[in-house]
C-alpha cells in the first residue's frame, strides 16, 4: 500500500498526461454533485475544484510535449475532457438561474460543431490543433466560470459581475473561433 503513495510514484502521476486527463474527468462529477447544494460553501469548493482541473489541462499539454508523451488516447481524451469540465459546469451554473441557457446552448452547440470537423480533419490526416483564437476562448471560458462558481461576494467584490462580464468576453471568442473553425476545416475538407 505504502509503494502506491512513495515520492517516486506521486510525481510520476503528477507530471503524466494521462492521469492529469483523467483527473480532470473524474473532478466533473464531483463538481455537478457539489453544485446541487448552491451554498457558499460548496460553491467555493467548487470553484477551488474546477480551479484545479483547469490547471491540468495546462499541465498536461505541458508535459506531454515536455516529456514527448504525446498518445491516441491523450489527443481524444484531453478536448474531450475539457468540453465535459466547461460545458456540464455550465450547465449547472444555467440550471441556478445564475447565467442565460442561450448562453450555454451557443457555447456548447460551438463545441460539438468545432469538436465534429476536427475529427473529420484529423481523419483526413490533416492538422486539426487548436488555434490561439480557440486558446484564448478557452482560457476566457475558465476565467469566466471560476468567479461564476463563487458566485457570492466576497471582501465586498461581486465576483458574479466580474463571472458575466468574461463570459461576455469568452462568448464573443467562442462565436468567433467557432467562425474560423468552421471556415479553415471547410476549405480541408473541400480540397
Amino acid at each position: 500500500m505504502l509503494e502506491i503513495f512513495s515520492r517516486d510514484k506521486i510525481k510520476f502521476y503528477l507530471s503524466d498526461p494521462n492521469t492529469l486527463t483523467l483527473a480532470r474527468v473524474a473532478a466533473v462529477p464531483v463538481i455537478v454533485v457539489l453544485l446541487l447544494f448552491p451554498n457558499r460553501p460548496c460553491t467555493f469548493l467548487a470553484a477551488l475544484l474546477f480551479s484545479a482541473a483547469s490547471i491540468t489541462d495546462y499541465l498536461d499539454g505541458f508535459f506531454a510535449r515536455r516529456q514527448g508523451l504525446t498518445s491516441e488516447f491523450g489527443k481524444i481524451m484531453d478536448p474531450l475532457a475539457d468540453k465535459l469540465l466547461s460545458s456540464l459546469t455550465l450547465i449547472m451554473l444555467s440550471g441556478h438561474g445564475w447565467i442565460p441557457a442561450w448562453v450555454v446552448c451557443v457555447i456548447i452547440g460551438r463545441e460539438l460543431s468545432v469538436t465534429g470537423l476536427r475529427n473529420a480533419v484529423s481523419q483526413k490526416g490533416k492538422d486539426a490543433s487548436a488555434s490561439w483564437l480557440g486558446k484564448y476562448k478557452t482560457g476566457f471560458q475558465i476565467a469566466a466560470i471560476i468567479p461564476l462558481l463563487f458566485h457570492y461576494p466576497y471582501f465586498g467584490i461581486q465576483l458574479h459581475a466580474i463571472g458575466m462580464v468574461m463570459l461576455w468576453a469568452a462568448l464573443i471568442l467562442t462565436v468567433w473561433s467557432g467562425i474560423d473553425y468552421m471556415i479553415r476545416y471547410t476549405k480541408i475538407l473541400r480540397s
